[in-house]
């Protein structure tokens, strides 16, 4: 940072990345085929758009770019639990604490208390586990104990549902709700652990792989096993004063060793999402060096941000107010970011998890 970049980056507010969304604009359900959808082309430097559809992407890259995508794996985290008095809780799965506990959300009619037993139940609503509530953290979240050991994982993969964001609504008996399980996953997923999905490789099918391959361009993958905490707003009024949750990320020594070629031989790294960004900007050295390795990262990426790896990124477009709205502005620059976005709305873009995409170079 400049001895300037401080003082403007505690100048910004968070209503500095805000923007007007129709709610109509909000994507319910993902094009079709999912290469279909729309993607904007952002040239950062000047901020001039051009407009393409997703599978077009392999002629927009250059041939010798190197693409670096997250394999993780979203488990079906969302689950139905019944209090002693029958009443429902729904709940969100967010991972395995020390010595077998759990980290859940939970939410429901009526307090839910200290000591209370739930039963986490399947679609005909048996009981199919037991969970007592140790402790109540901040915004819902709880520390619970599962009555006996056993694999999250595996008894969420029976019983779970896809853990959608909350503006894709789905009612009892939606016809959609069969799908979302493939529909909210990369065709590359790999390593269970996310309970949000690396939206921006929603897009991608075999159709693009292959058209990638064509090109000659070269992809790798690493693991950030995606938080709810990514996609929750900034509660504090400047982003400087915001606390980023961890998120655990693992590079391995065959994806480093093909990015750090790439950095020499003058190649452009393009990042397939703000979670493979948060990645690789997390694990990268002052001189642009990746290292590998497994590890957890509260990197906040916002502006001003010097990129040290990233020259180029494919990422949805985000809600207001959010860290990974603010990333994209670090990457492109703020007002050329709302720019754009406010052309795709004038160009009827569908926006969020299941909308389209940019490509940021």
């Amino acid at each position: 940072m400049t001895s300037e970049q401080p003082e403007r980056a505690a100048s910004l507010r968070v209503a500095d990345f805000d923007y007007a969304l129709p709610p109509e604009a909000i994507a319910q359900e993902p094009a079709r085929p999912r290469d279909t959808s729309r993607l904007m082309a952002l040239e950062r430097a000047t901020g001039a758009v051009a407009h393409h559809r997703f599978h077009e992407l392999p002629g927009l890259l250059r041939p010798d770019d190197l693409l670096v995508l997250n394999d993780t794996r979203v488990i079906p985290a969302q689950f139905t639990a019944r209090r002693q008095t029958g009443s429902r809780i729904e709940g969100c799965f967010l991972r395995v604490l020390e010595a077998g506990r759990w980290e859940v959300l939970l939410s429901g009619r009526g307090r839910i208390r200290e000591g209370e037993t739930l039963h986490i139940v399947d679609a005909a609503d048996v009981s199919r586990a037991a969970i007592r509530l140790e402790g109540r953290g901040e915004r819902g979240v709880w520390t619970v104990r599962p009555g006996e050991a056993m694999d999250a994982v595996a008894l969420l993969e029976s019983v779970g549902r896809p853990p959608l964001p909350p503006y894709i609504r789905r009612l009892r008996g939606d016809a959609r709700t069969a799908c979302d399980r493939t529909d909210y996953q990369t065709v590359y997923a790999r390593r269970a652990g996310a309970v949000a999905a690396p939206t921006a490789g929603l897009h991608f099918t075999d159709r693009v792989l292959a058209g990638l391959d064509a090109r000659g361009i070269e992809r790798v993958t690493v693991t950030l096993h995606v938080g709810l905490g990514t996609f929750q707003p900034v509660h504090a009024d400047r982003p400087a004063d915001h606390e980023m949750h961890e998120e655990m990320l693992e590079v391995s020594e065959t994806a480093a060793e093909a990015m750090n070629r790439a950095a020499r031989e003058g190649r452009r790294i393009v990042a397939v999402g703000t979670t493979t960004v948060r990645t690789l900007e997390s694990v990268a050295a002052p001189d642009g060096t990746v290292r590998s390795g497994r590890e957890g990262t509260r990197l906040f990426i916002y502006p001003p941000h010097a990129f040290r790896v990233v020259g180029a990124m494919v990422t949805n477009f985000h809600l207001p107010r959010t860290t990974l709205l603010m990333m994209v502005s670090a990457f492109a620059g703020r007002e050329h970011v709302l720019a754009a976005y406010r052309e795709a709305v004038r160009q009827g873009y569908r926006f969020y998890s299941y909308g389209d995409a940019m490509l940021i170079g």
